[in-house]
């Protein structure tokens, strides 16, 4: 892999079908220079939210530093008016997760103004991301397509009735109908610029089953990614295309996200080097990095998260060659030097109005101003422990022992908007975004012990680990070296100081997600005695305990012991 220098500037630069004879239509004598702009894990960011990779005085202490504001549709789209104002050939598409996992400002409206914001900024084509199928295949069908027949009739078509759907095209070409195998969304999109065909093939990782809810997606398989994409390559060379890029919702990573391409690794890397040679460059994401890398002679791009940047790839076609340069670079969305786009300023503050009140109720207080997600070396993180004691405690009436919670469903650190470290229902909104139910099950300490290996190689991937966060009175030990199977200390695992008899069974809770199967943790699936609790959602035992213990302070992070 070859490493691609990364300009530092302001903006900060860090390195469906068409007619069958439109093959025909005559070419551009010259090369043509066209832009892709590209946005992946938005996840419903309206508003700028701090990029960690810059620092700037705090405004309300000029002594202190913070992390500097970026993205929001504001800015996106001022940078996009200011770049089509210099050449009008710019195309703007994703990489998935554009919605879902979502702050309240659009998670209350369901992310309508979200899909209508890029609809408006010109978005023509994003690949499906995992998230996209939060609330279930029906539910983004309607996102897609538009209308109010939603399974939230409280949020649905409330920013704008009818809600009009999506102007552009959710792609998937490995995501099929388990009866008739063929694709649920378009495979692929082809704009036609300055006499140029552009082809985006959108695909979604393959694990998505694993790590969203089973129920919303029983009706759909999910392929292999270079596979799929690979498929309609033939195709769309008998269309007389010029240019092939790939929009994925999958990524890698570098050593500390430094983007340092001689450590890129993941997924992603294994995915493109399968690909045919007749794709230019590889959009991906997932992974929220910024990377700017070359694999296999292809540009492989993924920039940040929430908007922070864009990525861009600037093309040069020569149709009667058939060559395609690409210039691929991550610009920051930096609101020092962009200027704001009135039509976006309109949106957000049409969103905040409506979520406001909402939004600043005010819940209870915590001990400092912030209690962190971030996990110790145990993979136990200070608001796990929070989060997992407000679960055990919320359902209570039904004798629940312990609680579970999924590391990825703890979505921020949970920050104090307010003076006197004052948290708000949004505050704990952008924690738990969700909604995810909660489901009381047993299951028998054997059970629990094949869960608790469930976290290890989770999904079959080796090295994955995803530590479940537990309620208190819960501890246990595991060894990272250890066997497969063997990596919990089956004596270790304790509730209140007492070893979990093998066959005696708890009363456990966790939240629909987990207990349908979710991030793999099959072992839920098994449980007896369930049951499901759709009236009492996670953000409302969220509320309910930080209401209940004022000056709140974060778990002491000893329930889970790694001893190597």
């Amino acid at each position: 892999m070859k490493k691609i220098l990364l300009p530092l500037s302001l903006p900060l630069m860090l390195a469906a079908c068409n007619d069958p004879l439109s093959g025909l239509e005559p070419k551009p004598a010259g090369p043509v220079n066209v832009t892709v702009m590209a946005l992946n894990d938005f996840h419903g960011n309206l508003e700028a939210t701090g990029f960690a990779g810059v620092k700037v005085p705090d405004p309300k202490d000029p002594a202190k530093t913070v992390s500097l504001p970026a993205g929001g549709v504001e800015l996106i789209g001022g940078y996009l008016e200011q770049e089509r104002a210099k050449n009008p050939n710019v195309l703007f598409v994703g990489a998935g997760d554009l919605i879902g996992a979502s702050p309240v400002t659009s998670s209350l409206l369901r992310d309508e103004p979200t899909v209508i914001a890029l609809s408006k900024m010109g978005m023509k084509a994003s690949s499906l991301g995992n998230h996209e199928f939060d609330q279930g295949l029906k539910e983004l069908q309607r996102m897609q397509n538009g209308g109010c027949d939603s399974n939230d009739t409280s949020k649905a078509c409330k920013f704008q009735n009818p809600y009009p759907g999506a102007d552009f095209k959710w792609l998937g070409a490995n995501v099929v109908d388990k009866t008739s195998g063929k694709p649920v969304f378009a495979p692929y999109l082809v704009e036609k610029v300055a006499g140029v065909k552009i082809a985006f093939i959108g695909a979604v990782l393959k694990d998505t089953p694993s790590i969203v809810s089973p129920s919303g997606i029983s009706t759909l398989n999910f392929l292999d990614e270079a596979e799929s994409i690979n498929k309609y390559v033939p195709e769309l060379q008998k269309q007389g295309v010029d240019a092939m890029i790939v929009l994925i919702h999958q990524g890698g990573e570098t050593e500390n996200g430094r983007g340092v391409c001689e450590t890129f690794k993941g997924p992603i890397v294994d995915i493109v080097n399968k690909l045919d040679p007749a794709i230019s460059a590889v959009v991906s994401g997932h992974t929220h990095q910024a990377y700017n890398c070359t694999v296999n002679g292809r540009t492989v791009i993924e920039g940040d998260f929430y908007g922070h940047m864009l990525q861009r790839l600037d093309l040069t076609v020569t149709p009667s060659t058939g060559k395609v340069d690409v210039r691929a670079m991550n610009v920051l969305m930096d609101s020092r030097s962009l200027p704001k786009n009135a039509a976006m300023t309109e949106i957000v503050n049409r969103a905040r109005s409506l979520t406001e009140a909402v939004k600043q109720v005010p819940v209870g207080t915590i001990a400092t101003s912030q209690i962190s997600r971030a996990s110790n070396a145990a993979g136990e993180s200070a608001l796990g422990d929070v989060i997992a004691d407000a679960m055990l405690e919320g359902t209570k009436a039904q004798s629940t022992q312990i609680a579970f919670m999924n590391p990825g469903g703890i979505r921020a650190d949970l920050n104090a908007s307010q003076a006197g470290n004052t948290v708000t229902y949004g505050d704990l909104f952008a924690v738990q975004p969700f909604g995810n139910a909660m489901t009381v099950l047993e299951l028998t300490g054997a059970q629990i012990k094949a869960l608790l290996e469930e976290q290890f190689d989770n999904a079959g991937v080796a090295g994955q680990t995803k530590v479940l966060q537990v309620s208190g009175g819960f501890t246990y030990s595991y060894d990272s070296t250890a066997a497969k199977g063997s990596r919990v200390n089956a004596s270790s695992i304790k509730l209140n100081g007492t070893v979990l008899d093998a066959a005696k069974s708890y009363r456990v809770v966790t939240n629909s997600f987990l207990a349908g199967g979710g991030d793999a943790f099959s072992t839920f699936t098994k449980g007896t005695n369930v049951i499901q609790m759709p009236n009492v959602v996670d953000i409302d035992v969220f509320v309910a305990y930080v209401k209940a213990h004022p000056g709140l302070a974060g778990g002491a992070q000893n329930r889970i012991t790694r001893t190597k």
